[in-house]
């Protein structure tokens, strides 16, 4: 006979995992406010500029903001990150640079 699954611990297991996730967005974008030299500004021009951002509706703007973040992540113009290969340790985009999940 098969043993019954535990869902509670189950549960806690996934919602400790999410937890983790989480905290661990939170320090990367911590790191890149830093790495980009956003830490400098006021947090109320950051949170100014972020808020603009988002509500920009302009396709070529976006792109030539996500080209500017490539390059960035990759050495390549903008504000050098530091290290060998640009990229500040433990520093990586969003999706931990997976094309896919």
């Amino acid at each position: 006979m098969r043993k019954p699954r535990d869902f509670d611990s189950e549960l806690k297991a996934l919602a400790d995992k999410a937890k983790a996730l989480k905290e661990r967005r939170v320090r990367q974008l911590g790191e890149l406010v830093a790495a980009t030299g956003a830490d400098a500004l006021d947090a109320d021009i950051l949170a100014g500029a972020l808020l603009h951002a988002v509500t920009v509706k302009d396709a070529t703007t976006k792109e030539g903001w996500r080209k500017a973040g490539a390059g960035f992540f990759l050495g390549k113009g903008g504000k050098p990150a530091g290290g060998p290969s640009g990229q500040q340790g433990g520093t990586l985009p969003f999706d931990g640079g997976a094309s896919s999940a």
